[in-house]
């Protein structure tokens, strides 16, 4: 080390002193590298000297304090020797000390629980175990008159069929004079458990008023409540409500229904009880037809769905009469549908019926009209024609007698995006077939209107009449007509469309398949010219 230390000093590694000349160029590279590579090695050697250097100046001082831990240490244990045997003469037996540790348990109802009490050198001493100021037993005799409780393998407590006032702390306790005891905590789970207020479960409201909803639940944890109705399919929809109390404002009759709390705090599984709620109502009043069509010597049904709360009773009038059941007319009712079937109907029974509803809170009223007349007409043609002066109409008519006439009704719309201008209706009548009596009631029926603008909207109606009168105007039906070198509609157009996109898509890969081409005799290209180069290289060293 002192060598090293000399030489570092001296300048002997290769660095020239400060303002000494420079020697040659190629001395000092050479002087630069030795210092580059002894300069690390240096560092690490004079590192080592140090450490070394410090360890053995230090190492006498830690030998000194080991020295004196040594001795003072023994000075303690001649101390601890001598109070042990001083203590060993005094007691003549080893302290009893428990080897189970206190603890806190969670149990659930009606399950057995042991409590561990656990005592090494209890001698004569007595085991207790109490519960506050109860005692349950004294070493192996039972104290307390309850059934449940026990000990088992040695002085363990078993607690069978749990119940709510069972929580609270146990304590084994050994009978010395210092009363060493240990505390077991027992915490009672209970499953939750829920009830109706009121407890019947029924409630009613008047609709458009408000009702409160309400259940109580218990358990330990306390338990949480959430509110959920029923579907038609007796299954619960999601959740509408959390909390004990539910309040509903405004009622509908849609409201009515049953409704479940549910309580729940994870210890076995949710528990539910229902409440029906019955919404107070007049009567509401729905057809299925209002106007129904028939013949003579055929058959109608008029339908009325009533819905009420108290149930409401239904009876049917004719033009104001009431009506009578009898073999020809049928009044029928299931559920909330009440029906009236007409058999083998005549002329007389034509004409404009009513269904009323009464219950104690109103009274409602609808009409029907049963009639011979044709019903209303149908149309069946494309809206986009295919000639442009022209256009095709198809349409259907139901009718139990024969059409004796039959009108059509069209116009041309003038329009644009922000307004249309209906022109004037152009009328025609038409003269239906003769339709034998022994065919379908369906008439099917096609005009042509001619003389129509290329590209124009049109709107158009059908009515028709029979031996009982003119049937409703049929609801406007629009269609355009074609325009000029228009082949095909609009639809047909969208389809073309498509095809030539897939036609780009087509140029745009045969693009991509030339750009591939070029790229492909680039490269080889390359590789022949890579290839003469190494011919060449070779030809030259053959020479050489």
């Amino acid at each position: 080390m002192k060598i090293i230390s000399h030489s570092i000093r001296s300048g002997d590694v290769g660095v020239p002193a400060f303002g000494t000349k420079s020697k040659s160029t190629s001395t000092q590279r050479r002087s630069r590298a030795a210092f580059k590579m002894n300069c690390p090695i240096l560092i690490v050697i004079s590192l080592g000297w140090l450490l070394h250097a410090h360890t053995g100046s230090g190492g006498g001082v830690a030998e000194a304090a080991i020295s004196n831990r040594a001795s003072t240490s023994s000075r303690s244990m001649s101390n601890v020797a001598q109070s042990a045997s001083s203590a060993s003469s005094s007691l003549t037996a080893p302290q009893p000390r428990f080897m189970s540790r206190g603890h806190t348990y969670r149990a659930v109802v009606g399950d057995t629980l042991v409590l561990p009490c656990q005592v090494e050198n209890l001698g004569n001493f007595v085991l207790l175990w109490r519960r506050g100021t109860n005692v349950l037993t004294a070493s192996n005799i039972m104290v307390t008159r309850d059934e449940r409780v026990r000990l088992i393998d040695g002085y363990n407590l078993e607690i069978s069929d749990l119940e709510p006032q069972d929580a609270g702390d146990y304590v084994c306790q050994i009978s010395d004079k210092i009363n060493r005891d240990q505390v077991h905590t027992v915490e009672i789970l209970v499953p939750p458990s829920v009830r109706a207020i009121p407890t019947s479960g029924q409630l009613q409201a008047r609709k458009g008023g408000p009702i409160t909803l309400e259940c109580k639940g218990s358990g330990n944890p306390v338990p949480s409540i959430y509110w959920t109705k029923k579907s038609g399919a007796n299954k619960s929809t999601a959740r509408i409500g959390d909390g004990p109390i539910l309040t509903l404002e405004k009622l509908e009759r849609q409201q009515a229904g049953v409704y479940q709390c549910t309580a729940d705090n994870g210890v076995g599984d949710p528990v539910t009880v229902d409440m029906r709620l019955d919404v107070l109502y007049p009567p509401d009043i729905q057809v299925e037809k209002s106007w129904i069509h028939s013949g003579e010597g055929f058959e109608a049904k008029l339908v009325c769905i009533v819905y009420a709360d108290p149930v409401a009773t239904v009876s049917w009038y004719q033009n104001s009469f009431p009506i009578q059941s009898t073999d020809r007319r049928i009044m029928n009712s299931r559920g909330n549908r009440h029906t009236l079937n007409i058999r083998h109907i005549q002329q007389e029974d034509f004409g404009n019926y009513s269904c009323v509803a009464d219950n104690s809170l109103g009274r409602s009223r609808k009409y029907m009209e049963l009639s011979g007349r044709p019903g209303p007409a149908e149309f069946y043609s494309p809206k986009w024609g295919r000639s442009p002066d022209s256009y095709n109409l198809t349409w259907k008519i139901d009718s139990y007698p024969p059409l004796e006439e039959v009108r059509l009704l069209y116009r041309r719309v003038l329009m644009n995006d922000t307004y249309q201008q209906p022109g004037r209706w152009h009328d025609f009548i038409l003269t239906p077939e003769h339709r034998p009596a022994s065919e379908p009631l369906t008439h099917i029926m096609s005009y042509t209107i001619r003389n129509l603008h290329p590209g124009a909207y049109y709107e158009a109606i059908v009515q028709a009449k029979n031996r009982y009168g003119w049937n409703e105007v049929s609801d406007i039906f629009q269609f355009i007509v074609a325009t000029n070198g228009q082949e095909n509609p609009p639809e047909d157009a969208e389809v073309l469309a498509s095809s030539k996109s897939r036609s780009n898509s087509g140029a745009a890969g045969n693009r991509s398949g030339l750009q591939l081409q070029s790229l492909l005799l680039h490269t080889g290209l390359l590789l022949a010219l890579a290839l003469s180069n190494c011919q060449f290289d070779r030809r030259r060293q053959g020479r050489g």
